[in-house]
């Protein structure tokens, strides 16, 4: 055998962590297409239900720790995120943050409830159209958080099912269509279509065109506040008036 020589590079490019959701097929996806290149993307899973409720959602606390340990262990993370809407809303931020800074060397760790609170501060809306695909107790518990950090849902509309399949497979069409009829109301400044498993990124730009209203998704927020966290700029590789503002 010939001992062949090698170089090692010293790498020092914006690091990225997700955990995704076992049951989640949009996610991933979607932040491979937000995530600018100069950016590594490492993820991870988490075990979850194939239906969205409390128990459910309660249950990925025992597990986040885990996830955020199959993460590379050699890799110094910017940054973290936990992507379920749902899930952090009944597990807690603090929480997450706790077992995310627990599994792995990371500098920060986001989600979409603490990214949406922060677009909304950046774009300076308060008070949202909320559209949801969760079943009643998911979604009142999501809006209460939302009331909690100053941010209103006045309009509110759901598609009601509980099962990952199908809310992975609602189509764009039907998502535009009732993000558009939700944002037209005057009570609202701004739409947030919530679900990292349902597919919006195609629809932002025709309903924000429609409305005159800035669209949020959780996968959208989510991405943004993971390159701010990382040091990376939002203008130039976004989608909506939020990676252009």
């Amino acid at each position: 055998m010939v001992r062949i020589p090698y170089d090692v590079e010293q790498r020092d490019e914006p690091r990225m962590g997700l955990i995704v959701l076992q049951a989640d097929e949009t996610i991933e996806n979607d932040l491979r297409r937000l995530v600018p290149a100069a950016a590594s993307l490492h993820v991870s899973r988490v075990p979850s239900g194939h239906e969205v409720t409390p128990e459910t959602l309660s249950e990925m606390r025992n597990h986040i720790g885990q996830s955020a340990r199959l993460l590379p262990d050699s890799a110094r993370f910017d940054v973290v995120g936990y992507g379920c809407t749902s899930g952090t809303s009944v597990i807690g931020v603090k929480t997450i943050a706790d077992l995310v800074h627990g599994g792995a060397t990371t500098l920060a760790v986001t989600e979409p409830v603490s990214a949406l609170i922060a677009a909304c501060k950046h774009l300076g809306v308060s008070r949202l159209a909320f559209l949801s695909p969760y079943v009643a107790e998911v979604s009142s518990r999501m809006r209460t958080v939302l009331a909690d950090n100053g941010i209103e849902t006045p309009v509110f509309g759901s598609f009601e099912t509980a099962e990952e399949s199908i809310v992975a497979r609602i189509t764009g069409a039907s998502a535009a269509r009732a993000a558009v009829d939700l944002a037209v109301d005057p009570a609202v400044e701004a739409v947030f279509v919530s679900c990292t498993n349902l597919r919006t990124l195609d629809i932002i730009a025709d309903v924000e065109e429609q409305t005159g209203k800035p669209v949020l998704s959780s996968n959208q927020v989510l991405a943004w506040q993971m390159c701010r966290l990382s040091g990376l700029a939002t203008t130039t590789n976004g989608v909506g008036k939020l990676f252009s503002a």
